[in-house]
């Protein structure tokens, strides 16, 4: 089982203070080496064991989880024992329910900071939207958009991102906020056509089970509707509703010929792994956010958007530019957190973090974003 989790220690002063663990540590390895000084070092553990999770943790200031998102739980409880204040892209559960509320219970009994979903959807998006409202008199509806015209040559299907976690997301029920709840719908079954701003043009977007969904009316209390839409290649989406109806893309453990596998697990393990694509997938990574609502009595809509090249991305910082997007997120959030900007022990999600500082932190790193006001 790969797994990434990244530590930050109390060792600063002394001129190592990161860690990079992982099962397969060419990538932990790579990183370090870019890091200038005595600063970085890296371990190979497991990430789904327990113990090897509690002496990596053990006596850390912070820890970046960046494993598969359904895989980062376990990695929260240890959190929560040793003391470690936690962050994570994507928070490790289907949704803002009963295990939602155990856990946040569990790290503020522990006295820790839990960032949960500081990526860039969610994440740099939630921030977005908490922005785009405070335009607005009554924002009542706020829908965050994906969009990307990432291809390589010879490769029809692959995924900028996690593959398992891409295909677990077409697998399972959508929620989309309507009418002030959450609803469910079955995966790949709403879509329309959104027009990204050029280059990328219209594309065809789909609702899927995503965390902005869920975050967005906790914070923005008066909305009224609210959804993530991403735009999936048409070939992905033919493939992907083929393996869940033959039972590929499903979770539970079976026995093939005496061996003990998952069949999304398997199903993952075939497509490209994405560090290996940096430098080959050519196109543009946009993701737009829409609040509407009333401001000065009339019908108003905020869409802030932000666009970056796979290519000078890669040229750039040596990834791709989803990978780079979702990793400033955490990066920004972790920033904060450790600059004494986040205070609230238990959950944190993006919307509750200081909305100003954690946007005049994007362009240092590269990241501009646009902004419009559309009356309606």
């Amino acid at each position: 089982m790969r797994v990434g989790v990244c530590r930050a220690s109390r060792e600063e002063s002394q001129g190592r203070y990161l860690t990079l663990a992982d099962m397969k540590t060419d990538g932990a390895k790579a990183l370090a080496d870019r890091i200038k000084g005595d600063k970085a070092s890296v371990q190979k553990v497991d990430g789904t064991k327990r113990e090897e999770l509690e002496k990596l943790l053990s006596g850390q200031d912070v820890v970046i989880a960046t494993m598969p998102w359904r895989l980062n739980k376990l990695a929260m409880e240890v959190a929560t024992k040793t003391r470690t204040n936690y962050v994570d892209f994507g928070m490790p559960f289907d949704s803002t329910g009963p295990e939602f509320d155990k856990y946040a219970k569990m790290c503020e009994d522990a006295g820790i900071s839990a960032l949960i979903g500081m990526g860039v959807e969610p994440g740099i998006s939630d921030v977005f939207a908490m922005h785009a409202a405070s335009k607005l008199d009554r924002p009542d509806e706020a829908h965050v958009y994906d969009g990307d015209t990432a291809h390589i040559e010879g490769i029809e299907i692959f995924s900028p991102w996690s593959p398992i976690d891409m295909l677990d997301e077409t697998s399972v029920p959508a929620a989309v906020f309507r009418d002030g709840k959450i609803e469910f719908v079955p995966p790949l079954s709403m879509k329309q056509t959104y027009d990204f701003p050029e280059p990328v043009g219209k594309l065809t977007v789909y609702k899927t089970n995503h965390d902005e969904t869920y975050f967005m009316p906790m914070e923005i209390k008066t909305l009224k509707n609210a959804s993530f839409n991403i735009a999936i290649d048409d070939n992905f989406v033919e493939a992907a509703e083929v393996l869940r109806k033959t039972g590929m893309l499903s979770k539970e453990i079976l026995e093939a010929r005496g061996v003990k596998v998952r069949p999304l697990d398997v199903v993952a393990a075939l497509m490209p792994t994405p560090a290996n694509l940096a430098s080959q997938v050519k196109g543009d990574a946009c993701f737009a956010v829409e609040v509407s609502g009333l401001k000065d009595g009339k019908r108003t809509k905020v869409r802030i958007w932000m666009m970056l090249s796979h290519e000078k991305t890669s040229e750039l910082y040596g990834t791709n530019a989803t990978g780079y997007l979702v990793g400033t997120g955490g990066a920004i959030a972790t920033e904060m957190l450790i600059d004494g900007e986040v205070e609230r022990k238990g959950f944190v999600i993006p919307e509750q973090l200081p909305t100003d500082s954690f946007l005049r932190r994007l362009e240092p790193k590269g990241l501009r974003f646009n902004e419009e006001i559309i009356p309606l």
